[in-house]
Protein backbone atom coordinates (compact mmCIF):
# COMPACT_ATOMS: atom_id res chain seq x y z
CA UNK A 1 0.00 0.00 0.00
CA UNK A 2 0.84 3.56 -0.95
CA UNK A 3 2.46 5.78 2.01
CA UNK A 4 0.69 8.95 3.46
CA UNK A 5 2.33 11.86 1.62
CA UNK A 6 2.37 15.29 3.66
CA UNK A 7 -0.04 16.79 1.49
CA UNK A 8 -2.74 14.27 2.22
CA UNK A 9 -2.03 14.86 5.72
CA UNK A 10 -2.20 18.27 5.81
CA UNK A 11 -5.35 17.93 4.17
CA UNK A 12 -6.47 15.94 7.04
CA UNK A 13 -5.22 18.42 10.05
CA UNK A 14 -6.55 21.20 8.19
CA UNK A 15 -9.51 20.03 7.64
CA UNK A 16 -9.57 18.65 10.89
CA UNK A 17 -9.14 22.50 12.66
CA UNK A 18 -11.26 23.78 10.08
CA UNK A 19 -14.10 21.73 9.84
CA UNK A 20 -14.44 21.76 5.89
CA UNK A 21 -12.55 20.91 2.93
CA UNK A 22 -13.30 24.63 1.07
CA UNK A 23 -11.26 26.43 4.16
CA UNK A 24 -8.64 23.69 4.32
CA UNK A 25 -8.30 24.45 0.32
CA UNK A 26 -7.58 27.65 0.51
CA UNK A 27 -5.21 27.64 3.70
CA UNK A 28 -3.01 25.13 1.17
CA UNK A 29 -3.27 26.72 -1.67
CA UNK A 30 -5.32 23.59 -3.47
CA UNK A 31 -7.82 23.52 -5.15
CA UNK A 32 -11.65 22.46 -3.25
CA UNK A 33 -11.65 18.71 -5.92
CA UNK A 34 -7.87 18.40 -4.74
CA UNK A 35 -8.82 18.43 -1.30
CA UNK A 36 -11.29 16.04 -1.77
CA UNK A 37 -9.37 13.31 -3.65
CA UNK A 38 -6.37 14.06 -0.93
CA UNK A 39 -8.50 13.53 2.02
CA UNK A 40 -10.19 10.75 0.01
CA UNK A 41 -7.10 8.57 -0.93
CA UNK A 42 -5.94 9.04 2.93
CA UNK A 43 -8.97 7.34 4.45
CA UNK A 44 -8.82 4.32 1.07
CA UNK A 45 -5.33 3.89 2.29
CA UNK A 46 -6.22 3.98 6.56
CA UNK A 47 -9.14 1.74 5.33
CA UNK A 48 -11.38 3.59 7.46
CA UNK A 49 -13.05 7.15 7.67
CA UNK A 50 -11.49 9.73 9.91
CA UNK A 51 -14.61 11.86 9.76
CA UNK A 52 -18.73 11.96 10.36
CA UNK A 53 -20.16 13.73 7.39
CA UNK A 54 -23.63 15.55 8.96
CA UNK A 55 -25.03 17.92 6.83
CA UNK A 56 -22.09 19.03 4.60
CA UNK A 57 -20.03 19.57 7.84
CA UNK A 58 -16.64 17.46 8.64
CA UNK A 59 -16.54 16.37 12.23
CA UNK A 60 -13.99 14.22 13.45
CA UNK A 61 -15.48 10.71 14.24
CA UNK A 62 -13.03 8.92 17.15
CA UNK A 63 -10.15 7.02 14.56
CA UNK A 64 -9.51 10.76 13.30
CA UNK A 65 -9.25 12.19 17.15
CA UNK A 66 -6.88 9.54 17.65
CA UNK A 67 -4.44 10.08 14.64
CA UNK A 68 -4.99 14.15 14.32
CA UNK A 69 -1.63 14.69 16.77
CA UNK A 70 0.22 11.78 15.47
CA UNK A 71 -0.64 13.49 11.86
CA UNK A 72 0.61 17.36 13.15
CA UNK A 73 3.81 15.34 14.37
CA UNK A 74 4.52 13.80 11.23
CA UNK A 75 4.05 17.16 9.68
CA UNK A 76 6.12 18.82 11.91
CA UNK A 77 8.68 16.29 11.86
CA UNK A 78 8.64 16.75 8.35
CA UNK A 79 8.98 20.80 8.64
CA UNK A 80 12.24 19.74 11.13
CA UNK A 81 13.60 17.99 8.56
CA UNK A 82 13.54 20.37 5.70
CA UNK A 83 14.69 23.20 8.47
CA UNK A 84 17.88 21.18 9.34
CA UNK A 85 18.76 19.91 6.04
CA UNK A 86 18.65 23.33 4.31
CA UNK A 87 21.16 25.58 3.49
CA UNK A 88 20.06 28.62 5.90
CA UNK A 89 18.54 26.40 7.99
CA UNK A 90 19.21 28.79 11.21
CA UNK A 91 15.90 30.67 9.75
CA UNK A 92 12.64 29.30 11.28
CA UNK A 93 9.33 29.15 9.04
CA UNK A 94 5.84 27.71 10.16
CA UNK A 95 2.65 28.62 11.76
CA UNK A 96 2.29 28.19 15.61
CA UNK A 97 -1.05 28.23 17.13
CA UNK A 98 -0.81 30.28 20.15
CA UNK A 99 -4.36 30.35 22.86
CA UNK A 100 -4.19 33.30 25.28
CA UNK A 101 -6.95 34.09 27.87
CA UNK A 102 -8.57 37.42 28.22
CA UNK A 103 -6.05 39.51 29.82
CA UNK A 104 -2.71 37.90 28.36
CA UNK A 105 -4.35 38.19 24.90
CA UNK A 106 -5.37 42.12 25.27
CA UNK A 107 -3.04 43.65 28.02
CA UNK A 108 -0.03 41.34 28.01
CA UNK A 109 0.01 40.19 24.01
CA UNK A 110 3.83 42.27 23.66
CA UNK A 111 5.39 40.10 26.19
CA UNK A 112 4.02 36.83 25.12
CA UNK A 113 5.12 37.78 21.58
CA UNK A 114 6.89 40.79 20.91
CA UNK A 115 10.43 38.75 21.51
CA UNK A 116 9.44 35.80 19.54
CA UNK A 117 7.97 37.79 16.56
CA UNK A 118 11.33 40.24 16.72
CA UNK A 119 13.47 37.25 16.52
CA UNK A 120 11.69 35.32 13.64
CA UNK A 121 9.62 37.10 11.36
CA UNK A 122 9.18 34.25 9.09
CA UNK A 123 6.96 32.31 11.46
CA UNK A 124 3.08 33.05 10.71
CA UNK A 125 1.55 33.50 14.81
CA UNK A 126 -2.08 32.83 14.68
CA UNK A 127 -3.45 34.38 18.05
CA UNK A 128 -6.59 32.79 19.52
CA UNK A 129 -8.22 34.89 22.36
CA UNK A 130 -10.40 33.02 24.73
CA UNK A 131 -11.22 32.54 28.35
CA UNK A 132 -9.00 29.73 30.37
CA UNK A 133 -11.21 26.81 29.91
CA UNK A 134 -11.56 27.39 26.32
CA UNK A 135 -7.39 28.02 26.04
CA UNK A 136 -6.91 24.64 27.96
CA UNK A 137 -9.64 22.33 25.51
CA UNK A 138 -7.98 23.91 22.40
CA UNK A 139 -4.41 22.36 24.21
CA UNK A 140 -6.25 19.38 24.62
CA UNK A 141 -7.62 18.75 21.34
CA UNK A 142 -4.46 20.16 19.67
CA UNK A 143 -5.70 23.12 17.93
CA UNK A 144 -3.63 24.80 19.54
CA UNK A 145 0.34 24.06 20.17
CA UNK A 146 0.50 26.11 23.51
CA UNK A 147 -1.86 28.11 25.65
CA UNK A 148 -0.90 31.03 27.83
CA UNK A 149 -3.79 31.14 31.09
CA UNK A 150 -4.80 33.33 34.18
CA UNK A 151 -5.27 30.16 36.66
CA UNK A 152 -4.62 26.62 37.56
CA UNK A 153 -5.41 23.94 34.73
CA UNK A 154 -5.08 20.59 36.34
CA UNK A 155 -5.45 17.60 33.92
CA UNK A 156 -3.34 14.61 33.52
CA UNK A 157 -2.78 15.58 29.85
CA UNK A 158 -1.35 19.11 30.62
CA UNK A 159 2.20 20.60 31.62
CA UNK A 160 1.98 23.31 32.85
CA UNK A 161 4.59 25.98 33.90
CA UNK A 162 4.90 28.92 35.53
CA UNK A 163 5.43 32.16 33.04
CA UNK A 164 4.82 36.05 35.04
CA UNK A 165 3.37 36.48 38.27
CA UNK A 166 0.21 38.63 38.02
CA UNK A 167 -2.24 40.45 40.52
CA UNK A 168 -6.33 41.32 41.01
CA UNK A 169 -7.57 44.81 42.13
CA UNK A 170 -10.80 45.18 43.63
CA UNK A 171 -12.32 48.43 41.89
CA UNK A 172 -15.75 51.22 42.30
CA UNK A 173 -16.55 54.01 40.50
CA UNK A 174 -14.84 57.29 41.81
CA UNK A 175 -18.57 58.62 43.67
CA UNK A 176 -18.77 54.70 45.47
CA UNK A 177 -19.34 54.48 49.30
CA UNK A 178 -16.81 52.28 49.43
CA UNK A 179 -14.19 54.59 47.35
CA UNK A 180 -14.64 56.94 50.21
CA UNK A 181 -14.19 54.70 53.37
CA UNK A 182 -11.14 54.52 55.05
CA UNK A 183 -10.32 51.43 56.87
CA UNK A 184 -12.08 48.76 54.91
CA UNK A 185 -12.62 46.23 56.49
CA UNK A 186 -14.04 42.48 55.54
CA UNK A 187 -17.93 43.57 57.51
CA UNK A 188 -17.92 47.05 54.77
CA UNK A 189 -18.42 44.59 51.94
CA UNK A 190 -22.02 43.10 53.31
CA UNK A 191 -24.99 43.06 50.11
CA UNK A 192 -22.14 44.93 47.71
CA UNK A 193 -22.99 44.75 44.24
CA UNK A 194 -20.76 42.80 42.44
CA UNK A 195 -19.52 42.24 38.36
CA UNK A 196 -18.26 38.86 37.65
CA UNK A 197 -16.57 37.51 34.60
CA UNK A 198 -18.40 34.80 33.05
CA UNK A 199 -17.75 30.79 34.32
CA UNK A 200 -14.56 29.28 32.60
CA UNK A 201 -12.50 32.40 33.30
CA UNK A 202 -9.84 32.18 35.60
CA UNK A 203 -10.76 35.86 36.63
CA UNK A 204 -13.86 34.54 37.98
CA UNK A 205 -12.47 31.49 39.68
CA UNK A 206 -10.25 34.14 41.61
CA UNK A 207 -13.07 36.69 42.39
CA UNK A 208 -14.79 33.65 43.85
CA UNK A 209 -12.05 32.90 46.07
CA UNK A 210 -12.12 36.73 47.15
CA UNK A 211 -15.79 36.31 47.33
CA UNK A 212 -15.55 33.33 49.88
CA UNK A 213 -13.29 35.77 52.38
CA UNK A 214 -16.25 37.99 52.32
CA UNK A 215 -19.89 38.59 53.71
CA UNK A 216 -22.69 37.62 51.25
CA UNK A 217 -22.97 40.17 48.42
CA UNK A 218 -25.01 40.43 45.12
CA UNK A 219 -24.03 39.40 41.98
CA UNK A 220 -25.79 42.00 39.19
CA UNK A 221 -23.79 41.29 36.44
CA UNK A 222 -21.73 38.77 34.62
CA UNK A 223 -19.66 39.58 31.75
CA UNK A 224 -17.26 37.95 29.31
CA UNK A 225 -14.98 41.30 28.63
CA UNK A 226 -12.80 42.92 30.73
CA UNK A 227 -13.12 46.06 29.24
CA UNK A 228 -17.22 45.83 29.85
CA UNK A 229 -16.65 44.92 33.29
CA UNK A 230 -14.37 48.18 33.29
CA UNK A 231 -16.76 50.18 31.60
CA UNK A 232 -19.74 49.13 34.50
CA UNK A 233 -17.60 49.95 37.57
CA UNK A 234 -17.62 53.31 36.03
CA UNK A 235 -21.17 53.49 35.41
CA UNK A 236 -21.68 52.94 39.15
CA UNK A 237 -23.18 49.16 38.22
CA UNK A 238 -20.81 47.12 40.91
CA UNK A 239 -17.74 46.45 41.95
CA UNK A 240 -15.01 44.18 40.53
CA UNK A 241 -12.09 42.30 40.54
CA UNK A 242 -9.89 42.93 37.96
CA UNK A 243 -6.38 42.53 36.64
CA UNK A 244 -4.11 45.30 37.73
CA UNK A 245 -2.84 45.53 33.88
CA UNK A 246 -6.27 45.53 32.80
CA UNK A 247 -6.89 48.84 34.75
CA UNK A 248 -3.71 51.00 34.97
CA UNK A 249 -5.09 54.07 32.72
CA UNK A 250 -8.85 54.22 34.00
CA UNK A 251 -6.67 54.03 37.37
CA UNK A 252 -4.45 57.14 36.36
CA UNK A 253 -7.31 58.96 34.96
CA UNK A 254 -9.69 58.66 37.98
CA UNK A 255 -12.02 56.98 36.17
CA UNK A 256 -12.17 53.76 38.81
CA UNK A 257 -10.87 54.00 42.38
CA UNK A 258 -9.00 50.75 43.67
CA UNK A 259 -10.29 49.98 47.19
CA UNK A 260 -7.25 48.97 49.53
CA UNK A 261 -7.98 45.72 50.43
CA UNK A 262 -4.79 44.23 52.33
CA UNK A 263 -6.68 41.38 53.67
CA UNK A 264 -7.02 39.94 50.87
CA UNK A 265 -5.03 37.64 48.57
CA UNK A 266 -5.71 39.25 45.13
CA UNK A 267 -2.24 37.53 43.82
CA UNK A 268 -1.88 34.61 41.24
CA UNK A 269 0.34 33.03 38.28
CA UNK A 270 0.23 33.40 34.59
CA UNK A 271 1.01 30.01 33.01
CA UNK A 272 1.95 28.31 29.92
CA UNK A 273 0.05 24.87 28.92
CA UNK A 274 1.81 22.14 26.43
CA UNK A 275 0.28 19.06 26.00
CA UNK A 276 2.52 16.29 27.36
CA UNK A 277 2.29 14.53 24.19
CA UNK A 278 2.69 17.00 21.84
CA UNK A 279 5.92 17.03 19.70
CA UNK A 280 8.40 19.98 20.48
CA UNK A 281 9.85 20.48 17.01
CA UNK A 282 11.94 23.84 16.50
CA UNK A 283 9.39 26.18 16.54
CA UNK A 284 7.55 25.38 19.70
CA UNK A 285 11.50 24.61 21.23
CA UNK A 286 12.13 28.06 20.39
CA UNK A 287 8.77 29.71 21.85
CA UNK A 288 9.75 28.07 24.86
CA UNK A 289 12.87 29.39 24.76
CA UNK A 290 12.07 33.00 24.26
CA UNK A 291 9.12 33.08 26.50
CA UNK A 292 11.67 32.06 29.61
CA UNK A 293 9.69 29.40 31.16
CA UNK A 294 10.72 27.53 34.45
CA UNK A 295 9.06 23.95 36.11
Amino acid sequence: MQGSSPRQLAVFVQVALGGGVRAAADQLHLTQPAASMALAELERQLGAPLFARERGRLRLNARGRELLPLAQELLERHADFLHRGRAGGEVLVGELRVGASNTVGNYRVGELLGGFVRSHSQVAIHLRVANTAAIAAGVLDHSLDIGCVEGPVTHPQLDMRAWRDDSLVVCAAPDHLLAHKRGLKPADFAGAHWVLREPGSATRATTERVLSQLPPGDTVLELDQIEAIKQAVIAGLGIACLPQVAVTDALATGRIRALKTPFLDLRRKLSMLIHRQKYRGALLDAFIAQAGLRR
